[in-house]
């Protein structure tokens, strides 16, 4: 099977997608986690002061807020695209 016939197939082409949208995710949580520990700790400590717990408490429930909504986004341009390839 040559590399063209592969690249037209939709299957690859879903699966392709599928990937890509994973690692566009997994880069946001990498970008996400930097930044909360940038934000939030100043300085490694045995243990979090309340300061710093709720900052990352905040930081968190942000992330978990834009992870919804990307999931929601995805799930949305995935389910036009099944409806388009119907058509």
């Amino acid at each position: 099977m040559s590399v063209d016939t592969l690249l037209n197939d939709p299957r690859m082409k879903q699966f392709i997608e599928a990937e890509t949208q994973k690692q566009r995710f997994h880069a946001l949580v990498q970008n996400l986690s930097n930044k909360c520990w940038d934000s939030c700790i100043d300085r490694p400590a045995s243990k979090l002061d309340s300061k710093t717990e709720s900052c990352l408490l905040n930081c968190v429930n942000r992330f978990i807020d834009s992870s919804n909504y990307i999931v929601r986004r995805l799930d949305k341009q995935a389910s036009v695209s099944d409806v388009s390839e119907m058509e």
